[in-house]
């Protein structure tokens, strides 16, 4: 441990014995005696120097020092830490205004399951909370009817950004243990969900689906892709004379580059879609990109409840706009697609030998494609054969 003075001209900390700085020649006695120069102590944790700032006047310098030295000797490491009396409300401060974070395809759900935690921690202390603290809070939240993956959500967000802070020297690892020892509340895989759309769903839902939806409905069916890279998609995403959707890793939930093949349908769909002046979005809602809550969820709905359909995840057989995915994986499956190639065209990582020696190759994607395209378009074809069979029967 030791005691620097930064010289006030050029910013330099070196010993406070120096007379004159190092750097610039400064009178360094003079600028004390002026009260220009800022006292630092450095100290080690965990093979770490760290640079405290203590203030203009040498006996708080030597009295932090002394202080600093008392606890390394007493083995209170991590009362030196200048964030051991970081809250919650202010480590979430932190945490949301990360790059990383920010640029989040689920940042709206990050913000709002760690605003819910902080209703009950916000004012805590990082350090104290217990293992004990969490189990409360989940009886809490269990009691307020919220189901058993929100309040593990909740908790596992307020994890991830305590683990953030522990790998930044924000806090020390003691206030990790308590979520790393609180049980879920729900057991791995019990809500898995089973629910794909029907084909017969499907045509019944784009008569009833609005203008701005309808297009959206095609692409998700046909592709697979999540609600969030459809938001997301952009014109110069769309190539053309390949037949591919080439999506960038900043708005892939995977952070990898995305080429998800087209066929004749989505294709049609595109074209049929006016461009907009002032930005370069593909699915707009009253002139503007599209949101997951106005121009999607609400719409999705809307369409649903006129198609006679049910919807949501806690309805009765409902559907959401993620099974959409699981849709057309089902379907590939039918198609005759393999399950690597299923993999790659809905964005799910490979596994085993596959994820070594196989590499996505276009021709390969869009022969995957096309065996698709061949089988949905014959079970949309029967499918529209069989309802105007039933429509006629009834007319009669």
């Amino acid at each position: 441990m030791a005691i620097n003075a930064q010289c006030p001209i050029c910013r330099r900390k070196q010993s406070n014995k120096n007379k004159k700085c190092k750097e610039c020649g400064e009178d360094l006695d003079q600028a004390k005696r002026s009260g220009r120069v800022k006292y630092f102590i450095n100290y080690y944790i965990n093979q770490k120097l760290k640079w405290e700032l203590v203030g203009t006047s040498i006996e708080d310098a030597r009295a932090a020092d002394g202080k600093r030295k008392t606890q390394k000797k007493e083995n209170r490491i991590f009362d030196i830490l200048p964030d051991s009396r970081m809250t919650f409300d202010e480590l979430t401060e932190w945490f949301l205004k990360l790059d990383t974070v920010m640029t989040l395809s689920s940042f709206d759900r990050v913000e709002g399951a760690l605003k819910n935690f902080n209703n009950t921690f916000g004012t805590l202390k990082v350090l104290n909370i217990k293992q004990t603290d969490l189990e409360s809070y989940q009886e809490k939240r269990s009691k307020q009817g919220r189901a058993p993956a929100t309040i593990d959500m909740e908790i596992k967000y307020a994890q991830t950004m305590v683990t953030k802070a522990f790998d930044n020297d924000k806090i020390d690892g003691r206030a990790l243990k308590p979520f790393r020892r609180t049980k879920r509340k729900l057991k791995k895989g019990s809500n898995a969900r089973k629910r794909a759309i029907g084909v017969d769903e499907y045509l019944k839902l784009l008569p009833n689906a609005a203008a701005h939806l309808k297009p959206i409905l095609i692409v998700l069916f046909n592709t697979g892709m999540r609600t969030g890279e459809i938001r997301k998609l952009r014109w110069s995403h769309i190539d053309r004379k390949a037949m591919f959707i080439r999506l960038p890793k900043e708005i892939t939930k995977e952070k990898r580059p995305k080429n998800i093949p087209i066929n004749h349908r989505v294709k049609n769909e595109l074209d049929s879609i006016p461009r907009h002046l002032k930005h370069n979005f593909v699915f707009t809602y009253k002139g503007e990109p599209i949101t997951q809550k106005d121009g999607l969820k609400r719409s999705f709905r809307t369409a649903c409840k006129n198609a006679k359909i049910p919807c949501g995840q806690k309805t009765p057989n409902g559907i959401t706009p993620h099974d959409f995915r699981r849709t057309m994986k089902t379907n590939m499956l039918s198609a005759g697609v393999d399950k690597a190639h299923r993999d790659m065209i809905v964005g799910h990582s490979l596994h085993g030998m596959d994820a070594i020696y196989l590499v996505e190759d276009d021709e390969a994607l869009r022969a995957a494609m096309d065996k698709f395209t061949k089988w949905i378009d014959k079970q949309l074809n029967t499918a529209n054969i069989n309802q105007t069979i039933n429509q006629k029967q009834i007319s009669k």
